[in-house]
């Protein structure tokens, strides 16, 4: 009898792993399947372009609708799988039907965190997950609105961005002391704040929410200071949480995700997971990392449909995302502390620099603003654990193609 392979989330991650267990050459039976009624499509537009109106959902699709059909690949889509009976080797769905599955690969990815305040449940209030979340913001800000935004990470920047070049007046609430604290150096994290501020939006610091406040929508965003700030469109964003719920009840190690080996494996055999809700080795730094970044779903899916063939290769990636808000592009690469030695070519108050980070002398990281080449080229180092002078690095003249370098061996970095 031939292998039923079944893929739980039919995502990023779920959509490289099916398309590689075809190029791979299994030719036993493949289920993706899927929470939403959806093809699987690319979640970074959302933010931007979907909401901009520069590309249409339909333009976000990872395949064409004929390549499921063409690679006998089967969708199951609009429902949600429940558990896996580890034992019997069935995946159960919450709809009642039983699958039976000789590998499972869970690509759950993550869930928007939902705060703890009154009046998060009115209407004109949004959370931006998914393609249906990303046309009810866009019908919305089309038309004109004040927007308060609850969260001042990637997500809600990129979203205030888009909101201001809508022509709607925005807010973000941000609970620490600066917007991009989380993900960003202060330094770089100040410049950006202060540049998208200069264009029109409104940055609310140390910011504590009361209460969401409306009769049968949203009116009003009620601060803990006493002050209102009136909203037609209140979006939160303000993080996500792994959905390991699947897992859980399969009785699968989950630790801030799920828990997986170097071969993308769970703690059951026959089990795997990739993408944001996958709990990794990390080669770049000690200890585990869960990424939820476009590039890690995307490598990690097809490293771990490898896996499921027996191909079993440590998966090693180089951390790196990217954010596009407005005409401003961030990139980072590489894992960054704030005790790391920073060496910066061109000054971050231009708007278009590159900071390099070393420690100990290794290359371990680099971002850039407006400097997508200069990150791209300094991969290659970061991943080679390059010891580069930091005059050459500083130096805009110098191609970092050219650097030479003594490479760090592993386990010395």
């Amino acid at each position: 009898m031939a292998e039923t392979f079944v893929v739980v989330g039919a995502s990023l991650a779920g959509a490289r792993a099916v398309e590689a267990l075809r190029s791979e050459g299994f030719d036993g039976r493949i289920i993706l399947a899927g929470a939403e009624h959806h093809l699987p499509y690319d979640r970074p537009p959302l933010s931007k372009e979907v909401i901009l109106g520069s590309k249409e959902p339909g333009d976000t699709l990872i395949h064409k609708s004929d390549f499921y059909s063409r690679n006998d690949i089967e969708l199951l889509l609009g429902v949600r799988a429940r558990r896996i009976d580890t034992h019997g080797r069935r995946v159960e769905m919450h709809d009642g039907v039983s699958i039976r599955a000789d590998k499972v690969l869970l690509c759950t990815g993550t869930t928007p965190r939902r705060p703890e305040i009154p009046g998060v449940d009115l209407a004109g209030v949004r959370f931006l997950r998914t393609v249906d979340d990303a046309i009810a913001i866009r019908d919305q800000m089309r038309a004109g609105a004040a927007v308060v935004i609850l969260g001042g990470g990637l997500i809600g920047i990129e979203l205030a961005a888009s909101a201001l070049a809508l022509g709607n007046q925005v807010t973000v609430l941000e609970r620490n002391d600066a917007v991009l604290s989380r993900v960003l150096p202060e330094r770089i994290a100040q410049c950006l704040a202060r540049f998208h501020a200069e264009r029109g939006v409104r940055m609310v610091t140390s910011a504590r929410v009361a209460a969401i406040e409306g009769d049968h929508r949203v009116r009003r965003v009620a601060m803990s200071d006493g002050t209102c700030i009136e909203a037609d469109l209140v979006v939160v964003g303000i993080g996500v949480t792994p959905a390991v719920d699947v897992a859980v009840d399969s009785g699968i190690n989950v630790d801030n995700g799920i828990v997986v080996n170097e071969f993308c494996e769970t703690s059951v055999p026959g089990v795997y997971a990739a993408g944001d809700v996958a709990s990794a080795p990390c080669d770049h730094d000690s200890g585990r990392i869960r990424l939820e970044h476009w590039q890690n779903a995307q490598n990690q899916g097809l490293a771990a449909a490898r896996s499921m063939l027996g191909r079993r290769e440590p998966y090693r990636d180089l951390p790196w995302f990217w954010s596009d808000q407005g005409d401003t592009n961030i990139q980072v690469a590489g894992r960054l502390h704030p005790e790391d030695h920073v060496v910066w070519r061109g000054s971050p108050e231009s708007m278009q620099f590159t900071a390099f980070h070393l420690r100990d002398r290794v290359l371990v990281g680099a971002i850039g603003v407006n400097r997508r080449r200069d990150v791209r080229m300094a991969m290659s180092l970061i991943d080679r654990r390059a010891r580069p002078e930091p005059a050459q690095l500083s130096d805009p003249t110098v191609d970092l193609r050219s650097i030479s370098d003594v490479a760090t061996p592993v386990g010395q970095q």
